[in-house]
């Protein structure tokens, strides 16, 4: 249950907390704020991994050995030795590199420990289902959710800027919500008891006139039948008045999102999107190009980030609410990955994310015109990218065509 007090100075909401549910619904009481990746996120991950009290859980695709994954590793274990409770899950195929002296050093320092599906070790076996969440929640109120893995890349290094990414600082009702995802998912989502850090009275929460936001967490794991985050794309899509600007890593999306995508151009909403122009993987890259044709015949606008590889993964729709996680849009996200993702609807935080991000267009994008796009890729280039485009939907089928969706 939740109250909220208003006066004139601020409002104060104070939650029981007392539950083992996850809603669908917005939730009032929050406080969020955008990280970007590099040493802006890191830092603030530190940062809460410094301040946490009773419990940390950092669940995350890619968990690197590298100096970024040690300096994080670094900050958990002197967490678990001042006796927080610290709990550490990374994907066992993205992670499967760690080595076993760096996961002893982890346990050795009172880290628990585990891999999300184990290659060839697992119960169920699902090629192309893979943990994708990048989240960490301390004491059941503080938390981080964005596509940023714990790895240089994702690091401003000497002489190495990083990946473009994104991550939401939130602080409230939804950071409850999402220590009870990640106690769920720790346990294989199996009947458990909420434990102490997500049924914990707290504090409550003072937030000034302004600052409050509602959000709403959103997942997709298609063999668990949730495809929340699909939905919340289809609802920019099929809603949306004015414009809408998309931020997207590895842009090969399904038929049902590409058609409401066109549908919403038509209508004379203004679609900017915002894509890689150096990729890690480049075969994607060129896939992607393939269909660049067929979005500037719709009158969609596209830019390509010139200074690094763009991870990042948001939306922005009329200027009054966003998405951002973990999400892809492919159909990878749709029908493979465990997915998560965050609504903001709070008019004056959309506005400043998308201030943000047309300055990154302005200043580190470089337009692609339908001139632009033949001017740099001719005929045997653009065969090329067909091929790709083939390539890329043939593996999508492989990850995906024989799921079954368990009850």
């Amino acid at each position: 249950m939740i109250w909220v007090r208003r006066n004139q100075f601020s409002i104060i909401c104070m939650s029981s907390g007392k539950s083992n549910e996850v809603s669908p619904a917005y939730t009032p009481c929050n406080r969020v704020k955008l990280v970007r990746g590099g040493k802006a996120y890191f830092d603030q991950l530190k940062q809460i991994i410094a301040r946490a009290k009773e419990s940390i859980q950092l669940q995350v695709y890619i968990f690197a050995e590298d100096e970024t994954g040690k300096e994080v590793a670094d900050a958990l274990m002197e967490a678990a030795r001042r006796g927080v409770a610290v709990y550490l899950m990374a994907d066992g195929y993205a992670s499967q590199h760690l080595s076993g002296s760096f996961i002893r050093q982890l346990a050795a320092a009172g880290i628990n420990f585990r891999f999300f599906e184990p290659l060839f070790k697992s119960r169920r076996y699902y090629l192309g289902r893979r943990l994708h969440h990048k989240l960490v929640v301390a004491d059941g109120r503080h938390a981080l959710v964005g596509g940023i893995n714990i790895s240089n890349s994702y690091n401003d290094m000497p002489g190495k800027p990083a990946w473009l990414d994104f991550a939401l600082y939130v602080e409230g009702d939804a950071a409850n919500e999402l220590c009870v995802l990640c106690w769920k998912t720790w346990n294989g989502f199996a009947a458990w008891t909420s434990p102490a850090p997500c049924n914990r009275e707290r504090q409550p929460l003072d937030i000034q006139p302004g600052e409050a936001s509602l959000v709403r967490m959103r997942r997709n794991d298609w063999v668990r039948g949730k495809n929340q985050v699909s939905k919340t794309y289809l609802e920019i899509f099929r809603q949306a008045a004015s414009n809408i600007i998309i931020v997207s890593s590895y842009f090969l999306p399904g038929k049902v999102l590409r058609k409401n995508m066109y549908l919403a151009a038509r209508r004379g909403v203004k679609v900017k999107i915002v894509l890689a122009g150096a990729s890690d993987v480049m075969i994607a890259k060129q896939a992607e190009r393939y269909i660049y044709r067929r979005l500037l015949k719709r009158g969609i606008e596209i830019y390509e980030y010139a200074n690094s590889v763009l991870h990042g993964k948001l939306a922005i729709c009329d200027d009054k609410w966003l998405t951002l996680g973990s999400y892809n849009l492919n159909n990878i996200s749709a029908f493979a990955s465990v997915e998560l993702n965050l609504d903001v609807k709070d008019r004056k935080f959309a506005t400043s994310v998308k201030n943000i991000i047309e300055g990154i267009i302005d200043k580190d994008c470089i337009r692609v015109t339908e001139s632009y796009f033949y001017s740099k890729n001719h005929f045997f280039r653009r065969v090329w990218q067909e091929i790709c485009y083939g390539f890329i939907r043939l593996l999508f089928r492989l990850f995906t065509f024989y799921f079954k969706q368990e009850k």
